[in-house]
């Protein structure tokens, strides 16, 4: 009994520390019922009230400060309306009292609360510059004929200037990061950085290595950190993983057959919108350069639920270049292997079996093999 008693008092103040309570009051208009405010970390709801006069309160406890959202349903149903336009408010769970106070709705909302969500207000107001950047860029689409919007020059530009735009935002976020290494709004933000561009470890590893011994310790810390030794594995300079995978007829094709020659690694999956619409453009390159000591080997992240409509897509498109795949969706070996984070992604090895490039798109992909390819 002393033995156990002993134990539960040493580990009593990790128990203390691992659930930190938090409340989050707000008044929304004067919504009333059927409307609904839900709470939600990552996309699953945790939470949920009815509107009662536009007021709402939650509470509950966390383990460490972590981001969630909040989203109305004026008709109180969640639903599929998760994933379309939704009215909607990003917050971070910290011990202090978080207050949201709208007359309408949650995009018009201000919150306010501790130290962590007065960082996130600071991020957010970094970036409203880019936002009304984006909000000209959709404009323009929607100002545009459906004729226009099916020119390859339409789409183009159009590409180039959203690739420009995920730039500045990467930037913008990586300058917060950088100015505020002890913030928790950092840690998630090198995580979100992944949904605006494939991270570079040249960047994001200093960025990393600058943080609070306190958010490297912790478990979103912990996984960032095993993903950045991942990130130079594949940096440029590096030697590429060698790997070896089955084309759809079964045949084992390793990294080393291409040994002597240029080889762009192309991850993609017949899922992929953007992999799909990018495929004209890599197949223009491979008809450009084949016979020229370069060569394309794809690596689908399909599953194998999926595996028709991954060799449809290999025929619709036209890819003639080799194809393999373990068919395993992101649990695909080669594509954890090059720290995979986001689909199209590419690298390009030289004849030495060295990664001299990756991400390569539209322009980027023509000029680099220009530059090394005579």
């Amino acid at each position: 009994m002393k033995t156990s008693l002993l134990g539960l008092l040493l580990v009593a103040p990790w128990l203390v520390q691992a659930q930190t309570p938090f409340t989050i009051k707000g008044t929304i208009g004067k919504l009333n019922a059927p409307a609904k405010i839900y709470l939600l970390q990552g996309m699953q709801p945790t939470d949920s009230a009815t509107l009662k006069n536009g007021t709402f309160e939650f509470k509950g406890t966390t383990d460490i400060p972590k981001p969630a959202s909040l989203v109305i349903k004026r008709n109180g149903k969640l639903g599929e309306g998760l994933f379309g336009p939704t009215d909607e408010a990003r917050i971070y769970l910290e011990p202090s009292p978080i207050v949201v106070t709208s007359p309408d709705s949650l995009k018009n909302a201000r919150i306010t609360g501790g130290p962590i969500n007065a960082d996130h207000q600071r991020l957010v107001a970094s970036s409203k510059p880019l936002l009304v950047k984006q909000k000209a860029l959709g404009a323009e689409y929607q100002k545009a004929t459906e004729q226009e919007r099916g020119t390859p020059e339409f789409k183009e530009r159009m590409e180039a200037m959203g690739q420009a735009l995920f730039k500045e935002y990467a930037q913008s976020d990586m300058a917060f990061i950088k100015a505020n290494p002890t913030s928790w709004v950092s840690l998630y933000s090198l995580h979100s950085l992944k949904m605006i561009q494939q991270p570079q470890y040249y960047e994001v590893a200093p960025l990393y290595e600058a943080l609070s011994p306190e958010l490297k310790k912790s478990a979103p810390g912990r996984q960032y950190g095993d993903m950045v030794q991942g990130l130079k594995v594949t940096a440029v300079g590096a030697q590429a993983p060698a790997f070896t995978q089955k084309t759809p007829e079964g045949k084992a094709v390793s990294l080393t057959d291409y040994r002597g020659k240029y080889v762009l690694i192309d991850f993609w999956a017949s899922w992929c919108k953007p992999c799909r619409a990018e495929n004209p453009a890599v197949t223009k390159i491979y008809n450009q350069y084949k016979g020229r000591n370069f060569d394309i080997l794809g690596v689908s992240l399909d599953d194998e639920k999926g595996r028709e409509k991954w060799l449809k897509a290999i025929q619709d498109d036209q890819l003639a270049w080799t194809q393999v795949s373990d068919l395993r969706g992101w649990e695909n070996q080669v594509a954890r292997l090059y720290g995979v984070q986001g689909i199209p992604q590419n690298f390009l090895i030289d004849p030495t079996g060295k990664i001299v490039a990756f991400n390569l798109k539209g322009d980027d992909l023509k000029n680099t093999l220009a530059r090394y390819i005579k």
